[in-house]
């Protein structure tokens, strides 16, 4: 049994490592009263309903757990967060985040799990000069990034990452599925193009991705009967959340299984839908930036402490939200003893490698993680159903 307090030392010392170079920020507009080791409050936006609620709930989790190993402070501020329903992602995280700016009086908001909210929010937080720093989904549709960070993924770069695989893997056509709104575009997107310039064919009739209706689709069986007349000899796909449950039970309900195998992106298997999956997600291959099995000294640290905590191995999402915590921990830090939203973001720009749970990373010119990609395949990892690491595919970004 892992004693608590040296568990927490030991995430102390690593989080203390993952800032390698920091620089103080300048004194800019400010939209809180924050004076010299004062409370700066936070906005988490989140989704706290709808088909990504259990991805929200990882997220702040992980955000919670860096929190609690840190005397509730970042930058040696006390920190009071506010949380915000960003729901289904697109009008709601849009009047989530008016709230956390208008009423709250946010001085940074982090979270989001999905593509749309971020669409949403774009040009909300760019106006007021307000860092967002976002821990899911990130749309290839942003121009403006100067107040846009993310501790996530580019959502086109997951698809990217495996698809070489997939091509020299798979000996014939590949049926692509995903759902039709802008982050099901991105992920399927990265995916597709990569595979087509590799001299992949898809199995899909007219030659184009299938694409089912966002969020409403429960019942996937009318296409994965077309998926079985079609030829294909693998099937990739983006699911998340609820979704991701019924599409792979019911693609073992529908005969596939065993006969045709199954790639997709992590979030496919990602989180608390692993286990709703039971048996049905056994053998699914997915990409993705982390696994609880990575060996490195910040995951050695992490994932018992998060185990401890909630009796369950950690997920991506929980490392996003983590990631965010150290990520303004650092930057509040440099930004000196009275932060401002413009000092803050100042300071995240020159914020150096972190030492993160899913392998160091930094922040590249698109203020998006420079990362290692992992190919990950559903089996038993000694106590329970996990995604464990097969093999190390490509580190992307830029």
């Amino acid at each position: 049994m892992i004693r608590r307090r040296p568990v927490t030392r030991l995430l102390a010392t690593a989080a203390a490592a993952t800032i390698l170079a920091a620089a103080a920020g300048c004194s800019g507009s400010s939209i809180d009263d924050s004076t010299a080791g004062g409370t700066i409050k936070i906005g988490l936006l989140v989704p706290q309903s709808g088909p990504y609620k259990a991805i929200g709930d990882d997220l702040v989790k992980g955000w919670q757990l860096y929190l609690d190993t840190h005397d509730g402070k970042l930058g040696g501020h006390r920190v009071q967060v506010v949380t915000a329903d960003e729901a289904e992602g697109k009008q709601s995280a849009l009047n989530a985040a008016r709230k956390l700016l208008d009423k709250d009086k946010v001085t940074v908001i982090a979270g989001t799990g999905s593509a749309d909210a971020v669409e949403s929010i774009k040009t909300l937080v760019t106006e007021r000069k307000v860092p967002f720093v976002g821990t899911g989904g990130r749309p290839s549709t942003l121009t403006d990034v100067s107040y846009i960070w993310h501790t996530s993924w580019l959502s086109r770069e997951t698809g990217q990452a495996i698809a070489e695989h997939v091509h020299t893997t798979v000996d014939g056509p590949v049926y692509v599925i995903g759902p039709d709104y802008q982050g099901g575009y991105d992920q399927i997107g990265g995916f597709v193009d990569t595979f087509v310039k590799a001299g992949g064919k898809l199995a899909n009739d007219d030659g184009k991705p299938a694409w089912t209706p966002w969020p409403g689709t429960t019942n996937f069986l009318p296409y994965l009967n077309k998926i079985a007349s079609s030829g294909a000899k693998a099937v990739y796909c983006f699911y998340a959340g609820t979704m991701a449950v019924d599409f792979v039970k019911q693609y073992e309900q529908a005969g596939l299984k065993g006969k045709v195998p199954l790639y997709g992106t992590g979030f496919l298997t990602e989180g608390s839908v692993l286990a709703a999956q039971g048996a049905a997600a056994d053998g699914v291959q997915t990409v993705l930036n982390y696994a609880a099995n990575l060996d490195n000294a910040a995951n050695r640290a992490f994932a018992p402490a998060y185990q401890q905590k909630h009796q369950t191995a950690p997920n991506l999402y929980n490392v996003t939200g983590y990631d965010a915590a150290l990520v303004l921990d650092g930057a509040i830090t440099a930004a000196g003893d009275k932060p401002t939203s413009e000092s803050i973001n100042e300071a995240i720009g020159k914020l150096g490698a972190i030492d993160s749970p899913r392998g160091q990373w930094r922040f590249g010119a698109n203020h998006s993680p420079i990362q290692p990609w992992y190919l990950r395949k559903v089996q038993n990892d000694g106590r329970a159903r996990a995604n464990v690491v097969v093999q190390n595919l490509t580190t992307l970004g830029s």
